[in-house]
């Protein structure tokens, strides 16, 4: 007899089935995910035009950067070439740049140096601000950390040129990539996001789809008890049967001793009557033990079959559970891993968010004070104030047009650029000092600018240093028969209003009658001197050794006493 599968069997089978067909699909798509570099390289191979070799070995490279740097590099570098042979200068500067990312990857610093540089001339001949500032900043960075201050000082240096000559328009740029990068960052965010509840609901119907699983188990294991039951009933009848047979061959065993007791003749009748009736019963009674054992053969073979048909099902069921569940740690795996790979990816973007924001702060701080900067982030606008006893520094060179007409006009920037970056280094030394502007030649800063009333000693200090570096600046050129700048250096203390202005190219500026004075101060100095007024004379005259020049004639203001600063005390 053959066994017949059960329903509960049917439906079981057919449901794992469709799970494993489910799961080979999804191990078959992130196989298929897993053969991209293959797919660019047969791609690149089969590439016709100088244009698509460009792209297919760009793309390469991009996927190569995270496992292969030398592959990167290779394949970064012949993107370049075809970039180059096109006359794709933007193009040409992004491939220079993962070649760079690459050598940086395997830390050859000297080579990582020599395609930054490539990258930021094709940058600059493509007008690609964003990039000229990222490899300008990293290349600088690198020239710092092996000690060659001079060299990344004349990097930056090219990129403040370029920067000049475009007026601003490059770092306008590049606030504009900075925000179309951040919202292409936050849309790739909600889609990660929504890929990972989509992941959470299919957790879900698998969890539900395994309950079922384990109630049609359920359902096997009840059936097994029952089958357990009837057996048990059997083995009963069987013990019955059993005891009916001792009672009937009790029963022969007493008539026979009856028999022995009447007569022989008559013994001898009745017991050959009782012997023949006794083998009629024999008989019976054999035909019915046959009969019984001929039913426990069947049920006993009935149930073997049984035991060997529910153990092949239970084999079967355990050995398909077992790979559903290894078929089904392998998806959770590789969902993991994605999972993985796309938190990673995005905390690298909210890293990138963070730096640009963090470089878009510092040069907002460059600008104006920090207490205004971040008024104005927070608010969009800065407050007006207004400080009671601020000192006001003025600087202006002798003689500017004569010797610009000397020079050319780099030269003229260059020396310009040299003394003002003096000058902010200079300022920088000393605590309170805000950079205002400058303006032409001259040169604006002022201390004082806070909540509270402070004595003017650091900046009158800040403009003894300007005069003493003007002095070593004027002395190497005269050595080299160059042309030399002298500056008037004026000081005064008052009040003044200090404010943000403008909307595109805002800027941080003060207002005042003590502006004007500190300027009249500096039109009354001699070149290399340091002019401060009686005010200022007044705060710092126990600090420094000043000579009176007495009340000196001033445009719209009389006479005004005035002072010369010689030194500290």
């Amino acid at each position: 007899m053959t066994p017949q599968p059960s329903p509960v069997f049917t439906q079981l089978h057919s449901l794992m089935t469709r799970t494993v067909l489910f799961i080979f699909s999804f191990l078959l798509a992130n196989m298929a995910f897993g053969q991209s570099f293959e797919q660019l390289e047969q791609q690149l191979k089969a590439a016709s035009t100088p244009k698509e070799k460009m792209t297919l070995n760009y793309q390469l490279a991009t996927e190569y950067l995270k496992k292969d740097a030398k592959k990167a590099a290779d394949y970064a570098k012949a993107a370049h070439q075809k970039a180059v042979e096109l006359k794709n200068n933007g193009m040409a500067a992004e491939a220079s740049y993962l070649v760079a990312r690459a050598y940086a990857r395997t830390n050859d610093d000297r080579n990582e140096d020599i395609w930054l540089g490539t990258s930021t001339k094709f940058a600059m001949q493509a007008n690609d601000a964003d990039l000229i500032i990222r490899t300008v900043d990293q290349r600088s960075r690198l020239l710092k950390k092996e000690g060659n201050e001079r060299k990344a000082l004349q990097v930056v240096q090219e990129a403040f040129d370029y920067f000049s000559k475009k007026g601003g328009k490059g770092i306008s740029e590049m606030q504009a990539q900075y925000e179309v990068l951040k919202n292409q960052l936050e849309r790739e965010k909600s889609q990660l996001e929504g890929e990972m509840r989509l992941l959470e609901r299919e957790k879900k119907q698998l969890e539900g789809e395994i309950g079922v699983v384990k109630r049609d188990k359920e359902v096997v294991s009840t059936e097994r008890d029952i089958l357990k039951e009837d057996k048990t009933l059997l083995t009963e009848r069987q013990r019955e049967l059993e005891s009916e047979k001792q009672m009937v061959e009790a029963e022969v065993s007493k008539k026979e001793e009856r028999i022995q007791a009447v007569s022989s003749e008559r013994a001898k009748a009745l017991y050959l009557a009782e012997v023949s009736r006794r083998l009629v019963d024999s008989l019976e009674a054999r035909q019915a033990l046959d009969s019984l054992a001929l039913q426990q053969k069947d049920l006993a073979l009935e149930n073997a079959e049984l035991a060997q048909e529910r153990g092949k099902y239970i084999i079967y069921l355990l050995g398909i559970a077992a790979i559903f569940t290894i078929l089904l740690a392998i998806a959770f795996f590789l969902r993991y891993q994605a999972k993985k790979k796309s938190s990673n990816q995005l905390a690298k973007q909210n890293k990138i968010i963070e730096e640009e924001r963090q470089r878009s702060d510092e040069l907002l701080y460059n600008i104006m004070p920090v207490e205004v900067a971040k008024e104005l982030k927070e608010k969009g606008s800065a407050t007006a104030r207004q400080f009671p006893e601020a000192t006001i520094l003025f600087t202006d060179f002798k003689n500017f047009t004569t010797i610009a007409e000397t020079l050319t006009p780099t030269q003229l920037v260059n020396e310009l650029n040299e003394c003002f970056r003096a000058f902010d280094h200079i300022i920088s030394q000393h605590t309170g000092i805000e950079k205002i502007k400058t303006i032409g030649d001259a040169y604006l800063c002022a201390s004082g600018l806070v909540g509270h009333k402070t004595v003017p000693k650091g900046i009158v200090q800040a403009a003894l240093d300007m005069q003493e570096f003007l002095d070593d600046h004027k002395a190497e050129k005269m050595r080299k028969g160059l042309p030399y700048f002298e500056a008037r250096i004026g000081l005064h203390t008052g009040p003044i209003v200090a404010g943000v202005v403008g909307f595109k190219k805002f800027a941080y500026d003060i207002w005042g009658d003590t502006v004007n004075i500190a300027a009249r101060m500096e039109q009354q100095c001699e070149p290399g001197r340091v002019n401060i007024s009686e005010t200022t004379y007044g705060l710092v005259k126990y600090d420094f050794n000043c000579q009176s020049r007495g009340k000196i004639p001033v445009k719209n203001k009389g006479e005004m006493e005035m002072y010369y600063v010689k030194g500290k005390i």
